[in-house]
């Protein structure tokens, strides 16, 4: 996803008059400059750290969800109204099958070792950003019955 784009899509929002839409997308491009300034490549914003970006966010939003009692529905419409926002601009993630299948054709040779832990650094560093962390925890163990 390119910054730009998101410029663009909060632009479109305001022009429509769409006010929670364009508060969801104005609160990731915030996010998006942040951690562009934190990285110290406030000038030139790479697509991977606004995909970054954008699951970090999906991530919270969706723990805001899960943590809004019950008793407040208008606060539960309105996370998830934001969920769905968020998660429009989320690069897809990987399957369970396409994570077994893409470990096993590409760390083999660490798989076969049985080592949960090796495996999990080894994986984790190349499939960052690709699919959920848990995911890849349960298809590794799973690996290593």
């Amino acid at each position: 996803m390119e910054l730009e784009q998101l410029r663009a899509d909060m632009v479109a929002a305001m022009k429509a008059k769409d006010k929670p839409r364009k508060e969801a997308v104005s609160s990731l491009i915030s996010a998006v400059k942040k951690a562009a300034i934190d990285e110290g490549c406030r000038d030139e914003v790479h697509p991977d750290l606004v995909d970054r970006v954008i699951l970090k966010e999906l991530k919270t939003v969706k723990e805001q969800i899960d943590t809004c009692p019950d008793t407040r529905a208008d606060l539960k419409a309105e996370y998830q109204f934001r969920y769905d926002v968020i998660a429009s601009y989320a690069p897809r993630q990987m399957s369970e099958e396409e994570v077994e299948s893409y470990i096993r054709e590409k760390f083999a040779d660490v798989v076969a070792t049985k080592n949960k832990g090796m495996i999990m650094k080894t994986v984790m560093a190349d499939m960052k950003g690709k699919t959920d962390g848990k995911v890849i925890s349960q298809v590794v163990a799973g690996l290593c019955k």
